[in-house]
């Protein structure tokens, strides 16, 4: 995720275009955007001044329509400072902003408990803890170490937990009654992309042809997990039925090394930092990142019961925005080695910083004998999209965990509340698409979400 209207929209030389999809040379290219001396830092921003910057934004953007082009240019003719009084002289800019940091609301509730298992896909839930977000927003949350998902399931189901750090594919699971008791439940924002891989045991240095691996039994830390449908996709393309050619067992994640060091498992497809622990004790290597698997796919997010947003609707929008803001600032590679630090704690992740970094910053050794220069190996970007629900819906499909008809697009617009993502992430000046849905590319194969049916018939390795 990019920075877009947190840029001085004054400013000949800021352009407010960018997002996590923008295809821009300067954002092809990787490189950062102007700011000039005068403009504040956004990163360095506290949460008011992100919140004032974002007004002033929208109200500019709002005078010239979709051209950006067309605003730097006005700009850089008569100056923003001239544009500005201008500006003030007609609308009333500080009345605007005061009313914005008004209407937040004070929480109804401000003591909150937060589910988490100790991974780096919930960096940003566990972050905001020791770097203050919470607080920023009034919020007293204490982040509770959980030892496996199906707890945090049903912890949050029981009420013990208010939000819980949730498997992308639970809430959705969840809803529909697949694997527990029916609750509606919502997922307002994505924790983080990519951020996983396939390991294998040292003593298959010599198999790395998925081809090779009939009679293997692998990890994975949920049934209802990204981590699963990921590996079931992955060898099913290349001919093996994960239900008949290799074993998938159930492993909470903490336990991952040690069932690979005693040979309960060949391999795992499991999060961080597990990945990188097994080459970091010599006991395995990693065969793949599953971003190479499908680039940009969601893992984590942040969860909870439908009517905890519905009966404390301010605390929601404070827990929101805390989780948003944290997840912009993980977003920011310069951030990683702090945060690192932040999360390895025994009350945290219990995990060593260096193994920590070598995730977060993408500079990591393989297990191979190299190391590996891969800066999005982990990334964050809050927003939910439609159509990622609709294609974890089609896997469930096809490997029998949910039967019969589905609305595949009312299931995953009931529960990935696009809608509050892009008003949060707009309030704070961050980017958000405008539409919902796009098509996504998995091991080279296009997924249309507007034809779910077809693409689940189109598998010859499949239940659906």
């Amino acid at each position: 995720m990019t920075i877009k209207s947190l840029g001085n929209p004054y400013s000949a030389d800021t352009d407010l275009r960018h997002g996590a999809d923008c295809g821009c040379d300067s954002c092809s290219a990787g490189h950062s955007h102007t700011h000039t001396a005068k403009d504040l830092d956004p990163t360095q921003m506290s949460s008011e001044q992100m919140m004032e910057r974002a007004v002033e934004s929208a109200i500019v953007r709002s005078v010239f329509g979709q051209s950006d082009v067309g605003r730097r240019s006005f700009m850089g003719m008569l100056g923003g400072s001239t544009v500005a009084a201008a500006l003030a002289s007609v609308f009333p800019i500080n009345e605007a902003k005061a009313a914005i940091l008004d209407n937040l609301g004070p929480p109804e509730k401000t003591d909150l408990n937060i589910g988490f298992v100790p991974i780096t896909c919930a960096t940003p839930i566990i972050m905001a803890q020791p770097l203050g977000f919470y607080e920023r927003y009034g919020l007293n949350a204490q982040v509770i170490k959980t030892a496996g998902w199906a707890v945090a399931r049903d912890k949050s189901l029981s009420g013990e937990y208010d939000a819980s750090h949730m498997l992308t594919p639970m809430p959705l699971a969840m809803t529909l009654g697949a694997g527990s008791v029916a609750e509606p439940y919502i997922m307002p924002a994505v924790e983080n992309i990519n951020g996983q891989a396939i390991v294998l045991s040292n003593e298959h240095l010599d198999k790395r042809d998925p081809k090779q691996w009939k009679g293997f039994t692998f990890g994975v830390p949920f049934e209802y997990s990204m981590h699963n449908f990921l590996l079931r996709y992955y060898v099913a393309e290349f001919g093996l039925d994960p239900d008949v050619d290799i074993q998938i067992r159930v492993v909470p994640p903490p336990e991952m090394v040690a069932n690979l060091r005693a040979g309960n498992l060949d391999g795992y497809l499991s999060p961080d930092p597990f990945n990188q622990r097994a080459v970091w004790e010599g006991i395995g290597f990693i065969h793949m990142l599953t971003k190479d698997i499908w680039e940009g796919h969601p893992c984590c997010a942040f969860a909870a019961p439908l009517s905890f947003a519905t009966e404390l609707p301010n605390t929601y929008g404070a827990l929101l925005k805390s989780i948003i803001d944290a997840t912009q600032y993980a977003s920011n590679p310069d951030n990683r080695k702090e945060i690192s630090a932040a999360i390895a704690p025994t009350n945290y992740l219990n995990q060593p910083v260096p193994v920590i970094e070598q995730v977060l910053t993408g500079t990591f050794a393989d297990g191979l004998g190299e190391v590996q220069q891969v800066p999005d190996r982990i990334d964050f970007d809050p927003f939910p999209w439609h159509s990622m629900g609709v294609w974890i819906l089609t896997q469930m499909k096809r490997w029998g965990y949910i039967e019969g008809d589905i609305d595949y697009r009312a299931v995953a617009e009931q529960v990935y509340l696009a809608a509050d993502a892009k008003k949060v992430m707009n309030d704070l000046g961050y980017d958000a698409p405008d539409i919902t849905y796009k098509s996504h590319t998995i091991m080279g194969k296009t997924f249309d979400p507007a034809e779910p049916e077809a693409y689940v018939s189109s598998f010859p390795i499949g239940k659906g």
